[in-house]
């Protein structure tokens, strides 16, 4: 059984550093995932309230990427169709220009979405696009910190364990 954990456990940090980039997969939340299965393991050295302060992590860093684009779009004078326009922009950039598109995708959304908004105000669309893209880096940098940091606790918790079940 506790090959099978530290499988899933491994696994499951993996997929959720690839959700960091990738729109669809809750990425902090499949590392916590991950993170659970380690615990599970007869070996594991992982307390409750590790498990109870990663699960605050994770759940704080999910919130703020989902609040953090509409919030940075009208910190840089975005309107709510700049808003609607990075979020959409997102999910296209991801369906129709990958890998490329998950990147540009909010800035070209969020441009758009103003010009829609107000086309005479370019500069400030421009801005707005740009405040999106930053928004999506920091949002991204913020779970992959967070989904790989899980991974390294995994794989430093249960090194002793995978060590002894293969030697």
């Amino acid at each position: 059984m506790d090959a099978i954990l530290i499988l899933a456990a491994v696994l499951l940090s993996v997929a959720g550093i690839v959700g960091c980039i990738v729109p669809a997969l809750p990425g902090t939340l499949l590392s916590y995932a991950g993170l659970l299965c380690a615990w599970g393991v007869s070996g594991s050295g992982l307390s409750a309230a590790t498990l109870w302060l990663w699960l605050a992590v994770a759940v704080a860093v999910t919130l703020a990427d989902f609040f953090l684009p509409g919030w940075m779009t009208r910190r840089f004078g975005g309107s709510r169709a700049g808003s609607i326009g990075a979020t959409v922009g997102v999910f296209a950039g991801f369906l129709l220009f990958p890998p490329v598109g998950i990147f540009l995708g909010p800035f070209f959304g969020a441009l758009i979405g103003e010009l829609l908004h107000d086309s005479r105000d370019r500069r400030k669309a421009l801005r707005v696009g740009v405040g999106s893209f930053l928004s999506f880096v920091v949002g991204t940098g913020l779970k992959l910190i967070v989904s790989i940091s899980m991974f390294i606790h995994i794989l430093t918790d249960l090194w002793p364990v995978m060590r002894g079940l293969y030697n």
